[in-house]
């Protein structure tokens, strides 16, 4: 029975024997709001028991509520097994060596019905199979280091990813892709780029918001924008490469201290803050949007510095914060405590104290603004030159994530808060800019007829 209802239970179940409609039956469901045509799905053995769930013809799979239904009419059965083709992945002399790092992030993948888990592809063999473009590009070579999800992603494996690159490097590819989940790609792109300097080679960071088993999914045009980076730019950089526009028109390369993920669910997901990306790659070419990039060489010189020390915090400030929030911290030895204070840097009275004690105790203070656009400027308010005198340090228009995993890689260096203020503030990787374009803070608010007239123009 669990075989032919795989994963169904309640009153979903229910439904299903009533109808004598299995799992895979191809099926057109009746039910109060319209009719579904499509595959009955395997349910994952922790859903709901509320709903029964189609792949439409379209590909997308939707959920109908069991109540709502008043007849399932069967016209077949068209079991699916989403297994990824594997080919062997075709080498040619003439074309780059590029690495894939694998920390855990989906890039091509199959869906498994029955735990719901995004099964990815990661060989080579399974990475043709899926996108057989590549072959066109380089030869590609995998290497899984990690396989967690993007938010456990920690310093552990952030000092292993760094190794591996230095290895590869070392060894004399011409690019590395590192696979990761988007939600804290911009923590791993920032702090790679510390932990790796003077690379010779281009390091891209590829993830997919959409798994490959959905029809707009974004996986195999990312892959594909990332490995024609690695393989063919000049741009020997630390770089996230994903979508530009919200359609697959091309893809955008981010420094990696300047970028951010600014929506859950746009696979335009990626944007530099408070400047603009280093290029636009399309599966043709790679257009430079700026000329201040370090260079690909020729040579396999790279620094690898993974020291880091984990007792840093960020504090996002809110009203009425107390200071027990800083104390605790204090308290529980962290050595290193970035804020993202408000305007210009600002927080409350209340903390003053807990600052003066994080200054005592010698912890490191550093002030980000979470407006993310925009400078920290402490000496236009008494506030503000009142928290510098308890020894809290702006940041000038470091992003609060990058701020807080240079301060713990500086912290790696040493506990000397003068050199660690020195190491803040010397721009390693474009963490700091002098100034920010006049074209970087764009924001369309929709809804205004000027801002609407515009986008209607390039919409597609």
């Amino acid at each position: 029975m669990s075989d032919t209802y795989k994963g169904y239970k309640g009153e979903a179940l229910d439904t299903l024997k009533n109808f004598d409609a299995p799992v895979w039956s191809d099926v057109e469901i009746v039910a109060d709001n319209g009719n579904y045509k499509g595959i009955i799905l395997p349910r994952s053995e922790n859903a709901d028991s509320l709903h029964v769930v189609i792949k439409l013809k379209s590909g997308y799979n939707i959920g109908v509520a069991a109540s709502s239904i008043k007849a399932i009419n069967t016209f077949g059965h068209k079991e699916a097994h989403y297994k990824i083709p594997e080919k062997e992945f075709p080498y040619d002399p003439k074309k780059p060596n590029v690495k894939l790092l694998g920390t855990g992030g989906t890039i091509a993948s199959r869906l498994d019905y029955r735990t719901g888990a995004v099964i990815p592809a990661f060989s080579p063999g399974e990475l043709y199979g899926s996108v057989p473009e590549l072959a066109d590009i380089c030869n590609l070579d995998t290497e899984k280091l990690y396989g967690v999800f993007s938010e456990n992603m920690a310093p552990e494996q952030w000092i292993g990813t760094a190794e591996a690159i230095g290895r590869e490097i070392k060894k004399g590819v011409q690019g590395i892709v590192i696979g990761h989940g988007t939600d804290t790609m911009h923590h791993t792109a920032a702090i790679l780029s510390f932990m790796v300097q003077n690379s010779p080679v281009p390091i891209v960071m590829v993830g997919s918001q959409r798994s490959s088993d959905r029809p707009s999914s974004d996986a195999a045009l990312n892959l594909m924008h990332s490995v024609k980076t690695a393989a063919e730019s000049d741009i020997a950089e630390t770089m996230v490469c994903m979508f530009g526009p919200t359609s697959d028109a091309y893809g955008l390369l981010h420094r990696g201290t300047r970028v951010r993920k600014m929506h859950s669910s746009y696979r335009s997901t990626f944007r530099t803050i408070g400047d603009i990306p280093i290029a636009k790659v399309s599966r043709t070419e790679i257009t430079p949007l700026r000329q201040d990039y370090k260079r690909r060489r020729s040579d396999t010189d790279v620094i690898i510095n993974t020291a880091f020390d984990e007792r840093v915090s960020i504090v996002y400030y809110y009203p009425n914060m107390k200071a027990d929030i800083i104390d605790s911290l204090i308290d529980n030895g962290y050595k290193g405590i970035v804020i993202a204070g408000t305007g210009l840097g600002h927080v409350n009275k209340p903390l003053y104290p807990a600052l003066k004690r994080a200054r005592e105790k010698g912890v490191a203070v550093y002030m980000t603004v979470q407006t993310l656009w925009g400078y920290v400027q402490m000496y236009v308010y008494d506030t503000g030159r009142d928290m510098m005198d308890l020894g809290v340090v702006p940041m000038a228009n470091m992003l609060p994530e990058v701020a807080y995993v240079k301060l713990g890689w500086a912290l790696g260096q040493t506990h000397d808060l003068e050199e660690v203020r020195k190491i803040m503030y010397t721009p390693i990787a474009g963490e700091i800019t002098e100034r920010e374009p006049s074209n970087g803070y764009l924001i369309f608010q929709g809804g205004l007829p000027e801002v609407e007239e515009f986008i209607s123009k390039y919409r597609k």
